[in-house]
């Protein structure tokens, strides 16, 4: 069999059917604007988030980037609660592309506080900063779904201070089927939204920046300047597509197994899970305190043990595991996962 990978959504590899669409996609220069697959995914990306238009971009955190560098000037603060992937996972992109600095909301899983978002615009006062762009992210790195009532109070509360919005929308579609609403109505409250294709919705490569035309113009010249100018894209555009129609229609599966697979763990004795951010496909599991078979754990041996029956899993952080379902994790895989773990943990290991 191959590899059980629980490590993240992004390890999924394209289908069939993607392989087919880009052997076959009809692809131009897309910096000219002439690639018809990456035109055709851009329209689509849009029309589904409610957006007048999109640009196509390698990743994430590109997508990301480009909106903070389309909506700032340099120089200029970004509010952005301290646990955002944008803070934790871009590798302080934003100072180095764009040279903003960011203005820090308390931790809190992507639900925001508005008194205390109020409290952190900068006044018009020589000594401050221009806040220049306000940053959340829906479903949040953290496993959350935020409701779309928080997300709707900031965005009125940005517009009243004239401030724009982007949204992390990396897994906008977990977020859109765990509140059982449609994508478009989670962007209706920011100014420019991005979501990947890379995670969970198995394309190989690829996300999409969304905003009005005139946005997205202006992105464009920056993802230029970004190095994004891909050319012919239409091949990668081609299992973006097929992503988009297929696979945000199959999300929910990966919710009920992240659902199943907190449960069996749970079971074990051995982990607690954290049921507040069990909203997408991701579980996290601290060891349950107490446990006797925990107090030899050698974390080194454990992924080793793990890996030798080709399970791959990334290591504990901030004193948790966290687990990711995705299109290829079936109830069976999860089943073969958690009695190699039990093993372990039994007497017969130490």
């Amino acid at each position: 069999m191959g590899y059980i990978d629980l490590r993240s959504d992004t390890v999924t590899l394209p289908t069939e059917e993607m392989l087919d669409a880009m052997r076959y996609a009809k692809a131009g220069d897309d910096v000219y604007e002439d690639d018809p697959t990456a035109k055709m995914l851009e329209e689509r990306s849009a029309a589904m988030l409610g957006k007048e238009d999109a640009v196509f971009v390698p990743s994430g955190t590109f997508a990301n980037q480009l909106a903070i560098m389309t909506h700032t000037l340099r120089g200029d603060e970004i509010i952005i609660p301290a646990d955002n992937h944008i803070v934790l996972y871009e590798v302080g992109a934003s100072a180095v592309l764009s040279g903003v600095v960011m203005r820090f909301l308390k931790k809190s899983s992507g639900i925001i506080d508005i008194s205390e978002l109020q409290n952190l615009y900068r006044t018009d006062d020589i000594h401050h900063p221009r806040t220049g762009l306000v940053c959340i992210e829906n479903a949040h790195t953290q496993g959350t779904a935020v409701q779309v009532s928080n997300s709707k109070s900031v965005y009125e509360s940005a517009v009243s201070k004239e401030v724009p919005v982007h949204l992390d929308g990396a897994r906008i579609f977990n977020a859109a089927v765990a509140l059982g609403t449609e994508a478009k109505n989670i962007a209706g409250n920011a100014d420019s939204v991005m979501f990947c294709f890379s995670k969970g919705l198995c394309a190989p490569i690829g996300s999409v920046l969304s905003g009005k035309k005139e946005f997205i113009r202006r992105a464009r010249k920056n993802r230029k300047l970004m190095g994004g100018g891909m050319r012919q894209v239409g091949y990668l555009a081609a299992a973006c597509i097929v992503a988009l129609e297929k696979m945000t229609a199959r999300l929910e599966d990966d919710h009920k197994n992240a659902k199943y697979l907190a449960g069996c763990l749970q079971d074990t004795g051995i982990f607690e899970i954290d049921k507040n951010r069990l909203d997408i496909n991701m579980v996290f599991a601290k060891f349950k305190s107490g446990n006797d078979a925990i107090k030899s754990f050698n974390e080194e041996r454990f992924i080793s043990f793990l890996l030798d029956k080709k399970i791959k899993i990334n290591p504990l952080h901030d004193d948790e595991y966290r687990f990711v379902t995705h299109y290829y994790i079936s109830r069976q895989s999860i089943d073969y996962f958690v009695d190699a773990l039990t093993n372990y943990f039994s007497k017969e290991v130490f």
